[in-house]
């Protein structure tokens, strides 16, 4: 890869988005990591560039802020940061009954999960096609696959990100830029915590992927432009069931694990 571009990774503090970012930098990427823990990205990007030699830089934001993504592409414009790999990884979930959580709340998720990512797409696309070959991975979840009852608006935004992926994907077979969808399942990561799922974090660890290997088998895919990806045999076969169960059955057992 050109030392003068670099790859983007949203949500690179912690979990999936920091093992990509690291995942990249031993490849000899440079990187540049977004999201809101400036003091955890200072170090990361230390660590990244005295490990690994590569150029690591950082963008302390809130991506759920209205006209945040705006704010990345300045900065990277700014900056002259050329960018030919774009992860949009940042997204959380909220855990309860629709009628029960907060409209604010629900909908600052969805800005992220959804909004942020499609403008972060629509604002360095342009950029992308610049370049001799260039990459989009988007993050979904094995939830894109399913309604989930007490994660609604959750698997929701998911399945957004999915659909998004593949029709966008199409759009441009004919570019420079592949696009890429991850969906994983569990990962051992803050995510149940932000959820408030605090009563299924022992099995989450138990069942759960590290981020790690989530990270490595998504880079691999992304490079391989695969149109989407499933981590881990057991996901797999989940997913691949779907379709033969009535949908019912399907958003009972969701319901019985999540409630």
């Amino acid at each position: 890869m050109s030392s003068s571009t670099y790859a983007l990774v949203t949500g690179a503090s912690k979990g999936i988005g920091k093992s990509i970012a690291i995942s990249l930098a031993k490849r000899k990427i440079n990187v540049l990591l977004v999201a809101r823990s400036e003091e955890v990205l200072q170090q990361l990007a230390h660590e990244l560039h005295t490990q690994y030699g590569v150029k690591a830089t950082y963008l302390a934001i809130d991506l759920a802020e209205i006209g945040a993504a705006q704010k990345v592409k300045n900065w990277c414009d700014q900056n002259a940061y050329s960018v030919h790999i774009l992860v949009n990884n940042a997204g959380y979930g909220t855990w309860g009954r629709f009628d029960t959580l907060t409209l604010a709340a629900q909908t600052e998720m969805l800005q992220l999960n959804m909004l942020t990512l499609v403008e972060m797409s629509y604002l360095f696309l342009p950029e992308l096609k610049l370049h001799d070959k260039s990459y989009l991975l988007n993050v979904a979840s094995t939830a894109a696959f399913q309604a989930m009852p007490t994660f609604s608006l959750y698997a929701a935004s998911k399945s957004f990100v999915l659909s998004f992926s593949r029709g966008l994907r199409y759009e441009l077979k004919d570019s420079r830029v592949s696009v890429t969808c991850l969906c994983p399942g569990p990962v051992n990561t803050g995510f149940v915590e932000r959820a408030g799922l605090y009563f299924m974090k022992a099995k989450a660890e138990k069942f759960g992927m590290f981020p790690d290997e989530v990270a490595e088998i998504a880079i691999k895919a992304m490079f391989q432009q695969k149109t989407e990806v499933i981590p881990g045999f057991l996901n797999k076969f989940s997913v691949f069931m779907i379709p033969f169960l009535p949908k019912k059955w399907i958003e009972q057992i969701a319901a019985n694990i999540y409630n």
